[in-house]
């Protein structure tokens, strides 16, 4: 028995490798589902879980019914499901408006439209569909891994659109993507080239009006006990900084947010009394120049090093400087911005202000924290001077057994008593709130200052990274000739934690599971692994996300066009935009194989024939059509005669040894006599 005869058998009914062998109708619908299964994979991370679960059962359904061969559910069966999926979508958004709602509904109408997919109509709404919630996808989310699974998902769409187009012999699918990615692959410089060139607006690349961004600052204009410490093992970036020259040492890098000033014994706020502006001396010492690119907050506030010189300039959102020196912006800073800044580290904040104007700063509420007054009084009575009162409260901090930690105990009864007299372990609010109290007790004006202290510079492209980990707060008290003064008591117990920043503390990483712990210290190589992809990330953000009109314009700039508006930018990009797409036409055409002339006058042959009634078949060769050609009466013998001789020629040229140069000249001439 050869081997065809044995293949020949096991595909015979009831054979095993006959059940593994997919009809080309069945093959072209599970690639169009997995195409599907690409495009609605990101969005499940975004939607609520049900209509997850009920994308992912709607899709496992279409998929047996495909391998089983079975008929389609009936409209009177998915009209009730889709109306139960609808009602959900409004129970859970209490609207079918906006993006989220929106999303949702058109991820369940691609599911459902898959079970009921019975003309090629059809097929093209849910290619159509796929490709619209391709879209919405930049709508949550414009990572680097977004955009690669975008692109991988547009070869995959359109193989699946190419296979149902095929009418006789389909290519292997390896063919197919290939030829999907390189239509996708002539896209690109089109595309490029409307990206830098197109006019931009104002506002992030991707975004809906009234967008809510999921981003936040961590930080809020108010602090009581526990709240920042909740941000200490949060990976999240807050911003990133660039230095002109080299970074300030890590003790240095205090990177000033909101002052709170308001104590109402428990919780410290920020005053709602306005601030003019900032008032400080000269700028004493060197000057720090840098740059930083800060994440979306939905707040009204930005982060600089102490102490800014002025407040920087942001396009359509008014900033300045108050004079507590917080940089207040008119409006919550909904979308990455970047902004330039210079701040003098010794510069004095306040120094030749009169005492008195200071009473507002060393208010205490009533019949509060009695234990910390006490001290507070013992502590006045021992030194003369504020300096020396301030030293000795950090001292107390620095030698009695007062622990810094991220999980402090419960504050039982009045908390800052509770914590300076009974459990002495806190996170840097609690040391910061403390200090404060216990100034104004003694008749310092203080006030509590939270921001970000430290940051980890990236050596793959030297910018400085800022997370919420390093979110922190420190006290300022004012002092006769010096002004208001930094004062970290959290320096003062735990160092380590102001010498390095907290992203650079070594960390167990739980990777498959949490069966195995991976160390992620400052020299592992995960570390370095994710250095890169951070300035992979970076590059990402400044060069494509946080491509702005100004910078659009600096590269017009660069590139000699000075002072262009945007009605002979659109002009650029349109010149620009079709030289690329000519350029793409000529590199696609240089590819093919010129046709031969012969073929040419064959495929003109056939052509001509056929308008006389007698099309060539699509299997017949030359000299099947010849012989056919016999065979019918309705040609005169000199017709039959001129086409006899065209077609045996042209098979001697094609399938013979030899071609002779002339016989080019005599097709050419029997097609004259035939025309």
């Amino acid at each position: 028995m050869n081997a065809f005869t044995k293949f020949s058998q096991a595909l015979r009914p009831g054979s095993r490798l006959r059940s593994f062998v997919i009809s080309r109708d069945k093959s072209d619908t599970l690639l169009l589902l997995f195409a599907c299964v690409l495009v609605l994979a990101p969005h499940s991370l975004q939607l609520p879980g049900w209509i997850g679960a009920t994308a992912t059962v709607l899709l496992a359904w279409r998929g047996w019914i495909t391998f089983r061969g079975n008929r389609m559910p009936s409209r009177w069966l998915l009209l009730p499901l889709a109306l139960a999926a609808m009602g959900g979508i409004y129970l859970e958004f209490r609207t079918f408006f906006g993006q989220e709602a929106g999303v949702a509904t058109l991820v369940l109408l691609l599911t459902f439209k898959l079970l009921e997919m019975r003309a090629r109509r059809d097929l093209f709404a849910v290619v159509f569909l796929a490709f619209f919630l391709l879209l919405a996808r930049f709508l949550a989310s414009q990572t680097i891994a977004d955009a690669a699974l975008t692109i991988v998902s547009v070869v995959v769409l359109m193989t699946a659109q190419l296979s149902f187009q095929y009418t006789g012999a389909v290519p292997p699918l390896r063919k197919r993507l290939r030829f999907s990615a390189t239509i996708v692959a002539l896209a690109v410089p089109l595309t490029i080239v409307l990206f830098v060139l197109f006019p931009r607006v104002q506002g992030p690349l991707w975004a809906m009006p009234g967008q809510t961004h999921s981003a936040r600052s961590g930080l809020s204009d108010s602090m009581s006990p526990g709240n920042i410490s909740q941000l200490a093992l949060s990976d999240e970036i807050a911003f990133r900084a660039k230095f002109v020259g080299d970074a300030p040492p890590q003790h240095a890098l205090y990177w000033r947010g909101i002052m709170l000033d308001a104590y109402d014994g428990k919780t410290w706020r920020r005053d709602s009394r306005p601030h003019g502006h900032a008032d400080h001396s000269e700028h004493h010492g060197p000057a720090v120049r840098y740059q930083i690119t800060q994440e979306a907050s939905r707040q009204p506030w930005l982060f600089a090093l102490e102490l800014p010189a002025m407040a920087p300039q942001l396009d359509g959102n008014p900033v300045h400087l108050t004079s507590d020196l917080q940089l207040a912006t008119a409006r919550p800073v909904n979308e990455r911005i970047r902004y330039d800044i210079v701040s003098y580290p010794a510069a004095v904040l306040q120094d030749h202000a009169r005492a008195e104007s200071m009473d507002g700063w060393r208010q205490l509420p009533a019949n509060r924290h009695p234990r910390t007054l006490a001290l507070a009084a013992s502590i006045r009575a021992q030194h003369a001077d504020d300096a020396a009162r301030i030293t000795a409260v950090l001292s107390m901090f620095r030698t009695q057994p007062f622990r810094y930690t991220l999980q402090p105990p419960l504050l039982e009864g009045d908390g800052v008593d509770a914590f300076l007299f009974d459990t002495r372990a806190g996170f840097c609010e609690h040391y910061a709130g403390a200090f404060a109290v216990l100034m104004r007790a003694m008749g310092i004006p203080a006030r509590i200052v939270t921001g970000y202290q430290g940051g980890q510079l990236n050596p793959a492209d030297g910018f400085m990274t800022i997370r919420q980990s390093d979110a922190h707060a420190w006290a300022e008290a004012w002092l006769p000739a010096r002004g208001w003064i930094r004062v970290d008591p959290t320096a003062a117990v735990a160092p380590e934690r102001i010498e390095r920043s907290a992203a650079s503390v070594p960390r167990s990483t739980p990777v498959l599971g949490g069966l195995v712990n991976l160390e992620v210290g400052p020299d592992s190589w995960l570390h370095g692994l994710r250095f890169r992809w951070e300035a992979l990330n970076n590059g990402w953000n400044q060069w494509v996300l946080d491509y702005t009109p100004a910078r659009q314009k600096s590269l017009l700039r660069a590139l000699g066009f000075d002072n262009i508006d945007w009605k002979t930018m659109t002009v650029l990009a349109a010149l620009i935009g079709g030289l690329t797409v000519l350029l793409t036409i000529m590199f696609v055409s240089s590819g093919r194989q010129p046709a031969d002339p012969v073929d040419r006058l064959y495929a003109a042959f056939c052509k001509r024939i056929a308008r006389r009634g007698y099309p060539r078949h699509t299997h017949e060769g030359p000299d099947a059509y010849a012989r056919r050609l016999l065979t019918d009466s309705r040609l005169d013998e000199n017709e039959l005669l001129a086409a006899q001789t065209f077609l045996n020629l042209y098979a001697e040229y094609r399938y013979g040894y030899d071609r002779p140069s002339s016989t080019r000249t005599t097709l050419q001439s029997l097609l004259k006599r035939i025309r």
